[in-house]
């Protein structure tokens, strides 16, 4: 049986074949070149866009519970505020009650020497002083009801100093939780941009132009609104179209999507709760399909997105950063419940 011997390339075959995964080499370069930086080279504009959106979501609900942590923390400061206004009250109202009583102890003292009595009701614990019956023989009735005034107050006075102390520490653990939300919102946006200037120009245009909204649309025939307040809320918004999506903001110099409708209602006189969560049980559940001028349009699950419905289906909304307050059809993503304040 003869020997299958590989028999080696020639000078000329090994130099062709070398030119040639060359030439395929700078080829497959030059097309992963082409990809933007920061995308993977599988990506593709509608990916990119997809991506986007997703983290703008995000970055709402991140929102969201920044502003309720946010409110949190700015009733708790207010609380704490008034705790510690009253913790100073009471030191003073047992300042002068300790003053009257050394007064009468004092004058005790020059005709002859001070009662005990009266020297332990000036003592810094005078707390169990009368559970001693016997000497409450020794102390008028006046010195004895100003001793258990003076215990009552001392006893309010250490519980308000306990609340306070606790209000505090929930006021910080509160400013934390603003803390990471707000770190959370910034990164998902910082994200976003960062794949926005990743899409070729042609697709970053397009998707800025579509961010921007269009016309006013026809709401001739919209119907009337649900309420004199309603309608003077979607006038409100409707006064704010074009004014800048801006996270945690509620007007009037920018909006997100729970702020637009917290500040449209209150020009309107009525108080919406700052979240869009909250919105949502801030007044009556209608249907979609029984939606009028002024209704709030909750979106997604988790309701982590409002809208106020403007008529002929279609929304105002503060929908996201760098998208201004505009127009879009309230089936523009999944409706949650519209809820009638």
């Amino acid at each position: 049986m003869g020997s299958h011997r590989r028999i080696a390339p020639s000078g000329f075959e090994l130099s062709t074949r070398v030119t040639v995964l060359t030439v395929a080499a700078a080829g497959a370069a030059a097309a992963l070149g082409a990809v933007p930086a920061g995308a993977a080279p599988q990506d593709r504009p509608a990916d990119t866009k997809a991506e986007v959106d997703r983290l703008y979501e995000q970055a709402e609900q991140a929102t969201e519970s920044y502003n309720k942590a946010d409110e949190r923390a700015g009733q708790l400061r207010k609380d704490l505020a008034r705790t510690q206004d009253e913790v100073a009250r009471g030191q003073e109202r047992i300042n002068k009650m300790r003053q009257a009583l050394g007064m009468v102890a004092g004058a005790q003292y020059r005709s002859g020497g001070m009662d005990p009595s009266l020297a332990l009701m000036l003592s810094s614990d005078p707390d169990g002083y009368l559970d001693r019956a016997s000497t409450m023989d020794r102390i008028s009735a006046r010195q004895a009801d100003e001793l258990a005034e003076l215990q009552d107050a001392q006893r309010e006075l250490a519980q308000e100093r306990a609340e306070a102390r606790r209000k505090l520490g929930e006021l910080e653990q509160s400013r934390k939780a603003v803390a990471r939300h707000k770190r959370t919102v910034e990164t998902k946006l910082a994200k976003a941009r960062r794949l926005l200037n990743s899409m070729a120009a042609p697709e970053r245009a397009a998707y800025e132009q579509a961010s921007r909204g269009g016309a006013r649309p026809d709401l001739s025939g919209a119907g009337p609104a649900s309420s004199s307040r309603a309608a003077a809320a979607l006038a409100a918004a409707q006064s704010a179209l074009g004014r800048p999506y801006v996270w945690g903001g509620n007007g009037p110099s920018g909006f997100d999507c729970s702020g637009l409708m917290q500040w449209s209602y209150a020009r309107a006189g009525v108080s919406l709760p700052r979240t869009s969560q909250e919105q949502r049980y801030a007044g009556r559940q209608v249907s979609l399909s029984e939606a009028r001028p002024g209704d709030l349009v909750i979106y997604r699950g988790d309701a982590s997105h409002v809208g106020i419905y403007a008529g002929n289906g279609q929304v105002i909304h503060a929908p996201y950063p760098g998208a201004p307050v505009r127009y879009d059809p309230v089936g523009m993503m999944p409706v949650s419940s519209v809820t009638r304040p």
